[in-house]
């Protein structure tokens, strides 16, 4: 199955200058219908961003960057249809919730797939190609933060590998939801 996957879909990393791309990826991402289980931005506030933002968050994640890495994965046609970032996290550090980092770490973020290319295959590659650059970058493992009420994600989740660590993050900004951590120790 992945043998045909391959041959039809390129995974790569971005470049910098594809920021146009990654900038209309990422606003597909927040119009889909659980974007607010998904993402601590909304459409509207990734809308209002400036051109340099854009350009900024490209090149930050762009392929030779050693920090964070955007994995995408480009149709026959040349349109991106999925994408994953991967930040590395220092041990010593805090991360975004403000809990301590407590092992250099990968985080993988911003996880989308277009509706119509889900279920084939495609996104296990997309996982396969970021976890491999984490590896690439000495991290000890990999995690990620999912909403406790994103089934179809922790689904996914669990079938790649990743497992709850019994950490919890409480939502910015909620009354009382909250996110679970699932991690995947380095091979």
């Amino acid at each position: 199955m992945s043998t045909d996957i391959e041959e039809r879909y390129v995974v790569r990393s971005i470049r910098a200058d594809e920021w146009p791309a990654a900038r209309e990826l990422r606003l597909a991402a927040l119009r889909d219908p659980v974007a607010h289980l998904a993402y601590l931005e909304t459409y509207e506030q990734a809308l209002a961003h400036p051109e340099s933002f854009w350009r900024e968050r490209a090149e930050r994640s762009a392929e030779g960057a050693s920090q964070s890495q955007q994995i995408i994965a480009e149709g026959p046609d040349g349109q991106w249809v999925g994408t994953l970032t991967v930040l590395i996290e220092e041990a010593g550090t805090k991360d975004w919730a403000g809990f301590p980092v407590e092992r250099r770490q990968g985080h993988v973020v911003a996880v989308f797939m277009r509706p119509e290319h889900r279920g084939c295959g495609l996104t296990e590659l997309l996982f396969d190609e970021g976890l491999q650059w984490a590896w690439r970058q000495g991290v000890a493992r990999a995690r990620l933060i999912v909403h406790e009420d994103n089934g179809r994600a922790r689904a996914f989740y669990r079938r790649t590998g990743f497992t709850p660590s019994g950490v919890t993050v409480p939502l910015p900004g909620s009354a009382g939801e909250t996110e679970l951590e699932y991690v995947l120790e380095r091979p």
